[in-house]
């Protein structure tokens, strides 16, 4: 082994402690620190007359064959961590076991000592091992901790002719020098099947001398082999620290003790924690492979309701492997089921197989950790019926029906109670009886099968009997335990009786022929004979014969069958004057029983009475069509219509304000008095009244709508005042003269209207025309440059009818030089022709000389006549005047 360097650690007072160090090559230079000293202990004899004193409660470090260096304070910490158990004593010394050196051993100086002292003794050293040599402390033999940990010295002298003492503790300082060892030579375990996987199943043990505290007694485990290596070749795991042995995954599911029974197992124990410079030793382990008895109990059968006493045993598991604890799992109540330590399963209560009939219990196996050992095993508890449940039907009241012709075993209803014991028992057998009838009757109407409860009847017919009854029955099992229930059966009436009228014929009804729509004629009943209100008692009527015209309708009252003849169409006596109606009464259900006779139609005779009614007109609107200015007098329509009576019929116009037509008093022919202008009035409506000629309290009305035809009789005009409009020279982009048209036509002829310049070369060179609209177009020079000056642009304008209507005009225009705003410079040249300002001054004061000459005159002749009454005057000023001048 390396060789080891070793710290030696001297405190003088009570708080001073000593450590060691161990494997400290790295330092290499001796070092002096303010309370400590280091010397060589080879050394000791020949450095003693150099140390230096130091107070009370200084240290001293002395390395033996050290090599020191700056990691030296780090290594006093430790140290002195180590050996904090040497506490309490006067000197504390740290040593190592095993020194190989020269002896005596110097370990440390003894400061406690003064210079003069004599009668020196060391006590507490059985052996002789220690000494004390000009107050150096010394050992003669190296030093064993396995044997012997610690050793108290008590130094006694005599100093200054005083005895004096003081302890010396010296702790021995581990060194690695013991090889782990297995605590057991033969190491056996047992494995059971059905273990699960990391569940120890054993422990291997080992010890080591060496100091616990310290790294060397830290010992790891491991496995190195498995014999044989069959199923797998890693059964079985070992925790490196505990020791404790376990099964992996491919053991816990691959162990067969069939294909191997015993396994071999090669362990070894390491110490410093497993390092590569540890001591170790290998052994073997045997483990033996066993079965168990960890497996599904029987199934238990238990009856239901046992008397006790509880709780009962059912049943009993074991786990023969390690200690282990045993807990229940399942759907059933809690405490329901128990089991013990010892694996008893106990039933605590009485079971009810009609609230649960099996139980499935899950067993569960634990270490007392916890952790599962093994799956859980199933226990499954079947529970016995015994009879106690009283046969019940699903509802306390039915309700069914029965015709009143049924048939003798005629099935009405079944009813069905059900009993919650097993089905499989005869507990279950449930017998029926019929127990009561309301009402009672003198004969058996139902009766009930005692095995399958179906209710039939048991009369012959059900004619004649009550519409409704009330059946109590009875279901009672083996015991005798029963329920009951009520049936309520309705007799349902069955259509075996035709609705019949009280006579065959009606009549005669007189109506007059002005009778309103929705008028009642006459009202007649068929009388049924069976149940009021049901489906064979409601009564149809309909028509035979008599009303092919649909003149006529028919209304039920659903609540009496009595029907009502009800006018639908408008009489006419003139067309007809008697109607023969003939009615059928049948149900809207088929009759069962019997036909529908003669008794169940009837005739109805109904007469118009004449009405005087008024004319009728063949339309109610007319609408026509004229061109205009068609010549006057021609007919445009004839209105038509007639008298029901066939008298006369005198026609007149309403609305004709302007009297434009007239209409035949007797022909109703419609007729223009004067040509029709579409642009003073496109469309004329009007009203014509026919009245009844002997009885002109009766007519009626249509309304005319006359609508002019547009001709092409308007040519088109300028619109608009253009004399104080100009165009700029030279010429401005853009700038031009918008021109106006307008065509009193309608859109057919005047719609679009276009300009278009006269044929000339010099006005199509100097002038443009660019259309707007349909209605405008721009006016603008076509040449960069035209004189200033008033021109005559000649242009035509043009409508769109087939021939065109034109218009032809001299527009005068104005062009003249313009400043940068765009108004115009200098007046332009008259226009030949035209009235000078001095020319148009002197007409203006020539009119007003005029005016004022007319107005005195009125005034005088005014003052010289007679005041005249007002309604005169006013009659005078509506007379334009007459004056000559």
């Amino acid at each position: 082994m390396p060789k080891t360097n070793h710290f030696h650690v001297v405190l003088d007072g009570k708080e001073d402690f000593c450590s060691p160090f161990e494997n400290v090559d790295v330092i290499r230079t001796s070092v002096g620190f303010q309370s400590m000293q280091v010397i060589e202990s080879a050394n000791l004899n020949s450095a003693q007359s150099s140390h230096r004193d130091h107070s009370p409660h200084s240290a001293k470090v002395v390395m033996a064959d050290c090599k020191a260096g700056p990691l030296l304070l780090f290594a006093l910490t430790v140290v002195m961590n180590i050996f904090a158990s040497c506490l309490g004593a006067n000197v504390k010394l740290g040593v190592p076991e095993n020194y190989d050196g020269i002896f005596p051993w110097y370990l440390a100086k003894l400061h406690s000592l003064t210079g003069n002292y004599s009668d020196l003794v060391v006590t507490g050293d059985d052996e002789g091992i220690f000494g004390v040599d000009t107050q150096f402390l010394y050992a003669l033999k190296p030093l064993d901790r396995e044997k012997q940990p610690s050793y108290s010295l008590q130094v006694s002298f005599r100093a200054s002719g005083q005895l004096q003492s003081f302890t010396v503790e010296v702790c021995v300082i581990d060194k690695n020098d013991n090889v782990p060892t297995f605590i057991q030579e033969s190491m056996r375990g047992s494995v059971q099947l059905g273990l699960l996987k990391g569940i120890p199943f054993m422990q291997v043990e080992a010890l080591d001398r060496d100091d616990r505290k310290t790294a060397h007694a830290e010992l790891r485990f491991r496995l190195m082999e498995q014999t044989p290596r069959i199923p797998s070749p890693q059964m079985f795991f070992i925790d490196s620290v505990t020791g404790e042995v376990s099964l992996t995954e491919d053991g816990a599911s691959t162990l067969d003790p069939e294909m191997c029974g015993r396994y071999k197992l090669s362990v070894m124990v390491k110490d410093m924690a497993g390092k590569s410079n540890a001591f170790f030793t290998t052994g073997i382990v045997t483990v033996e492979v066993t079965g168990n008895t960890w497996a599904s109990p029987d199934p238990v059968r238990l009856q239901e309701n046992l008397p006790g006493p509880y709780p009962i045993p059912i049943s009993q598991v074991k786990w023969s492997g390690s200690r282990a604890e045993y807990s229940l799992e399942g759907e059933f109540p809690e405490m329901l089921f128990t089991i013990s330590r010892e694996g008893v399963i106990c039933l605590n209560a009485p079971l009810d197989r009609e609230t649960q009939d099996q139980f499935l219990i899950s067993i569960v196996v634990e270490r007392p950790d916890g952790r599962a050992i093994a799956k859980p095993v199933e226990l499954r508890v079947m529970v016995g019926d015994a009879n106690d449940n009283r046969p019940t039907f699903p509802q306390a009241q039915y309700h069914t029906v029965v015709k009143e012709l049924a048939a003798r075993g005629t099935e009405i209803l079944t009813v069905q109670a059900a009993d919650n014991d097993d089905p499989k028992t005869d507990n279950v057998r449930i017998f029926y009886r019929l127990v009561g009838q309301i009402p009672e009757s003198p004969r058996a109407l139902f009766r009930v099968d005692r095995d399958s409860g179906v209710i039939s009847v048991q009369a012959d017919s059900m004619e004649g009997t009550a519409p409704q009854y009330t059946l109590t029955i009875t279901a009672e099992d083996a015991k005798g335990l029963n329920s009951s229930c009520t049936v309520v059966v309705t007799v349902q009436d069955e259509n075996n009786n035709p609705p019949l009228f009280s006579q065959h014929e009606y009549g005669p009804y007189h109506i007059p022929e002005d009778a309103r729509v929705g008028t009642v004629v006459t009202a007649v009943l068929a009388g049924d004979a069976d149940v009021r209100g049901g489906d064979s008692w409601q009564v149809n009527y309909r028509f035979e014969c008599g009303n092919e015209e649909e003149v006529f309708s028919l209304m039920t009252d659903r609540q009496t069958n009595e029907v009502s003849l009800v006018l639908s169409k408008v009489l006419d006596f003139e067309r007809e004057s008697e109607y023969i109606l003939v009615l059928s009464a049948q149900n809207p259900v088929a009759l069962v029983r019997g036909r529908y006779g003669p008794s169940s139609t009837a005739t109805v005779s109904i007469y118009v009475d004449d009405v005087n009614e008024g004319p009728i007109l063949s339309q109610s609107h007319y609408e026509v069509t004229v061109r205009e200015g068609e010549e006057p007098g021609r007919v445009i329509a004839t209105i038509r219509g007639y008298d029901p009576d066939s008298h006369p019929i005198r026609y007149s116009l309403q609305g004709d304000t302007k009297k434009y037509f007239s209409i035949g008093k007797y022909s109703g022919e419609l007729k223009t008095v004067q040509a029709l202008d579409r642009e003073e009035n496109s469309t004329y409506t009007m009203e014509v009244i026919a009245v009844d000629g002997r009885n002109s309290s009766l007519s009626a009305s249509t309304l005319v709508t006359v609508q002019i035809l547009d001709v092409n009789d308007n040519s088109p005009v300028l619109v608009g005042d253009y004399s104080w409009k100009y165009l700029c020279t030279p010429r401005w982009e853009d700038q031009a003269l918008v021109l106006a048209s307008r065509d009193s036509d309608g859109p057919q002829h005047g719609g679009r209207l276009n300009f278009s310049l006269r044929s000339d070369a010099t006005v199509r060179r100097n002038w443009k025309l660019t259309p707007i609209n349909d209605t405008h177009t721009n006016l603008s020079l076509n040449t960069p440059y035209l004189a200033p000056e008033v021109y005559t642009v000649p242009f035509t304008i043009s409508d769109s009818s087939s021939p065109p209507r034109s218009t032809f005009i001299n527009l005068p225009v104005t062009v003249c030089p313009c400043n940068i705003r765009g108004n115009c410079k200098m007046p332009a040249k008259q226009l030949p022709g035209m009235p000078t300002i001095q020319s148009a001054v002197g007409i203006l004061l020539g009119t007003f000389a005029v005016i004022g000459s007319i107005l005195v005159v009125v005034f005088v002749r005014m003052s010289y006549q007679n005041p005249k009454e007002p309604s005169k005057t006013t009659s005078q000023e509506r007379i334009p005047l007459k004056i000559s001048i």
